[in-house]
């Protein structure tokens, strides 16, 4: 009997976020160190803990890929070592692991882009949960990828980017849906609300600098491109304080620091491996878990 397998990183975005659904840019990377595995065989159906995510996976696979055929006769066994709901990607980490489990078992050709692209269908209009491309995006480009969401969206995996030590910090006990975190932002922006429109503004040009940085290999405009990321968003948005604590802690030691996504983990920008360490060692006797990446 086949079996097939599949993988996905959890990302953090540099800069840029949350512009990512309003037509603005994103640079973001991928923590090859987490991610979500997906193993798919054709066998009875038995999802391992079986969730609406998984399940909204295998059915919309067969309306696109196989129609008329039997989702119940595939069997799906997942896990992830993503943080959960802090802002990491873990959710549609699930969705592109299983999705990349069922296109090679069968032999379904995805790029990245259409691979993003039905990751975020199948939360948005299978299963109604407000999100953007931006995770996607990033986590099926894979490395350090930056993101243009106008007209014409563009997707640039950066395959000679330079990126200084970068540390991942997050609160396990200070989870909180996405939706929570930004609440009323949608309608704001469509209502014309200056605020809004003028940080989505300057989120998107702080995103493309952050490119230029990250191909120049100046690590002290990405650490100050992270951080007007993360003033942007705290002009426009109710920030939870012990979020807000690990972006002052890293920035009292001397890091950039960004959301790395809707909130509960941060990205700090440091300027060598023992700037890394200390800035870990403050962050840690705040109640933080760390990750360098």
């Amino acid at each position: 009997m086949s079996e097939c397998r599949g993988r996905a990183p959890a990302r953090a975005a540099l800069a840029g976020n949350p512009s990512d659904g309003y037509g603005g840019a994103v640079l973001a990377v991928a923590i090859e160190a987490f991610a979500a595995e997906a193993v798919v065989e054709g066998a009875g159906w038995q999802a391992c803990d079986r969730t609406e995510l998984v399940d909204a996976t295998v059915r919309r696979f067969f309306r696109e890929f196989l129609p008329g055929g039997d989702p119940g006769l595939i069997r799906v066994a997942w896990n992830t070592t993503i943080p959960r709901s802090v802002g990491l990607g873990g959710s549609s980490a699930i969705v592109l692991a299983v999705l990349r489990a069922l296109s090679s078992l069968h032999g379904v050709a995805l790029s990245p882009a259409a691979l993003a692209e039905l990751a975020l269908s199948i939360e948005v209009d299978d299963l109604g949960i407000s999100a953007g491309l931006q995770d996607r995006v990033a986590q099926s480009y894979g490395g350090v990828t930056f993101m243009e969401f106008g007209e014409q969206a563009r997707y640039e995996r950066l395959e000679t980017a330079s990126l200084p030590p970068l540390l991942i910090a997050w609160r396990p006990d200070a989870a909180e849906a996405s939706g929570v975190v930004h609440g009323d932002l949608r309608s704001r922006h469509q209502e014309g609300d200056p605020v809004v429109l003028e940080s989505m503004v300057e989120l998107a040009s702080a995103a493309r600098r952050a490119r230029a940085a990250a191909l120049a290999g100046d690590g002290a405009e990405l650490a100050r491109c992270a951080d007007r990321s993360f003033d942007a968003r705290a002009r426009m948005l109710a920030l939870d304080a012990r979020h807000v604590e690990m972006i002052e802690v890293a920035r009292r030691h001397g890091a950039g620091a960004n959301y790395t996504g809707s909130g509960g983990a941060v990205i700090c920008v440091c300027e060598g491996e023992r700037h890394r360490e200390a800035v870990a060692l403050a962050l840690a006797a705040a109640g933080c878990s760390t990750l360098p990446i």
